[in-house]
């Protein structure tokens, strides 16, 4: 059978081409039924590339700060995979000790009763759905892991655990793990409280108890076991890594013998032989005993002087200026980009805990604080995690804020509020949700278009203006001056009419905010005054008319 009955085939009905198939040859049948396979391999082949594209790499987190499982599933779904998120950092999902004072406070999740997963957040089964649904839209979790430590020394005994586990912290008594008394650090710390009296000491540090929390001793097999077995509960039900709280209080030789016996990531979403992401909470501002290079070989560590530098200069403090941003990354002090998980501010240091201080920028300084994690997520140092937070009532007295111990937002019954959006896209019931203001989430998209660029074209007017490029993928001016800029500057971009995704963005073939022209030699023309409420403009090449 040659060309001419192929076409005839494909031009019969159904029961022509029956007849014909019935008078081919075996042979002519044989080449029918391949030219009619490598004609559906390539259709299908056209339908993934034309129905997909080339997928732009994902490359920052946010912290859903006490969200519940129900509300993280249902974010991954109808916005965080949308609009580029990588993944989501979650609150402690284990059985923690449950306080009432008379509202329950943030910082019972960090107060470990077994490792359960059995929360305010949710039930197992909750936080299975939720893992599941997040990584079928290709957003993953990462869990925070509190494995230095257990309840209070001072909290007593009873069936006062999130799953109504029983305890006695008084002597060391975990029966739903199980642990004793000899799962402790109490016969090692030296100290007559118990408790780190001496921050110089990084014996104290990582032997004796933080604020009263009985100090587990990793070294102890049994010990590291049940924290390995807990971690890799999570792995099989798929998640993507951990943040290890509290790491500089436990020996970071520790921390390594713990993540080699991690099972590698779960095939269902990841690929063969996938590692588990881990980055440790290691408050290192300079100076200290322990110190943050120490944690280096285990896996990324948490840079606290990122935010803290940042908002003194934003802030203009110690006559700061955005032009000495120039050399922003290890010629600061910071720690290696590769090694670094940065962050404007953390659920810590947002309320005065932790560390930074009053330079730390949150969400209660909305101006400065857009523009401190729109410069992160454009400048190419480190992987950047994003806080969404929740209000509180603030109330401050002697430069303290008494109230920051509060909870989440809940029901009478103790129970989280859900998160409900409004139709402007924010968020109700006391929820900030600062990853849905369109500056930071198109900033989101802005990091991921540029990623893997270096930096150039750097500008600045020896003060508070700067400019810079992402090697012709993406252009960001900042004024943070108290006059208008007004300036000719070369962005590295194609020709053509961008959209300015501070002030709106591309949709379809027009633009809801600014325009800016780059010219066939790459200038374009930026003016933004001193008074603007988002006093810088962010353009790339996905954005481009």
């Amino acid at each position: 059978m040659d060309g001419r009955g192929y076409a005839v085939c494909y031009r019969a009905t159904k029961q022509e081409c029956k007849r014909l198939l019935r008078r081919m040859s075996p042979h002519a049948k044989d080449n029918l039924r391949c030219l009619l396979f490598l004609l559906l391999a390539v259709l299908g082949l056209c339908w993934i590339r034309c129905k997909s594209g080339p997928q732009t790499r994902r490359t920052s987190i946010v912290h859903l700060f006490e969200w519940r499982w129900t509300d993280v599933a249902l974010e991954c779904d109808r916005y965080l995979a949308p609009n580029g998120f990588a993944g989501i950092q979650i609150s402690p999902p284990n059985e923690n000790l449950v306080i009432t004072r008379p509202w329950r406070p943030w910082w019972e999740r960090y107060q470990p009763i077994s490792y359960k997963i059995c929360s305010r957040s949710g039930n197992e089964n909750e936080f299975r759905n939720m893992v599941t649904r997040c990584n079928n839209v290709g957003v993953h979790i990462y869990v925070d892991a509190v494995i230095n430590h257990m309840c209070s020394s001072g909290a007593g005994s009873g069936y006062r655990g999130t799953c109504g586990s029983y305890f006695n912290a008084g002597i060391r008594d975990f029966p739903a793990v199980p642990y004793s008394s000899f799962d402790f650090n109490d016969q090692i710390c030296k100290t007559p409280s118990g408790d780190i009296e001496n921050y110089s000491d990084p014996v104290q540090v990582r032997n004796c108890r933080l604020l009263g929390l009985v100090d587990l001793t990793q070294r102890r097999d049994d010990v590291c076991s049940k924290i390995v077995d807990y971690m890799n509960h999570l792995l099989g039900i798929g998640v993507a890594g951990f943040r290890i709280d509290a790491s500089k209080h436990i020996w970071p030789q520790d921390i390594n013998a713990i993540i080699g016996k991690l099972n590698n990531l779960n095939i269902q979403w990841f690929p063969q032989d996938s590692r588990p992401f881990i980055y440790q909470e290691v408050i290192d501002m300079g100076g200290e005993a322990v110190r943050n290079y120490e944690y280096f070989r285990n896996g990324r560590v948490t840079e606290f002087r990122y935010g803290a530098q940042l908002g003194t200069v934003l802030r203009k403090w110690n006559g700061e200026t955005m032009a000495n941003l120039k050399s922003w990354g290890e010629n600061w002090n910071l720690m290696p980009s590769d090694k670094a998980i940065v962050f404007v501010d953390n659920h810590d240091n947002q309320r005065g805990h932790g560390a930074g201080g009053a330079s730390i920028l949150t969400f209660w300084n909305p101006r400065l604080y857009k523009m401190a994690v729109s410069f992160m997520l454009a400048h190419p140092y480190g992987s950047t995690r994003i806080m969404s937070s929740y209000r509180w009532p603030r109330l401050i007295q002697n430069g303290t804020d008494i109230n920051s111990w509060v909870g989440p937002p809940s029901y009478s019954d103790g129970s989280i509020k859900h998160v409900p959006i409004n139709p402007d896209g924010t968020c109700g019931n006391g929820w900030v949700c600062e990853h849905r203001l369109h500056q930071i989430r198109n900033m989101v998209i802005f990091r991921n278009v540029v990623h893997n660029r270096p930096l150039i074209q750097w500008w600045d007017n020896n003060n508070n203006q700067v400019a810079f490029g992402r090697d012709g993928k993406g252009f960001i001016v900042f004024n943070n001056d108290d006059r208008n800029l007004s300036e000719m500057l070369l962005t590295g971009l194609p020709a053509g009419i961008y959209c300015d995704v501070i002030t709106g963005q591309k949709e379809g073939n027009h633009c809801t905010g600014i325009q800016i022209h780059v010219a066939a030699n790459g200038i374009a023309n930026f003016h933004i005054s001193s008074q603007a409420e988002n006093p810088f403009i962010a353009i790339h090449v996905e954005a481009k008319l």
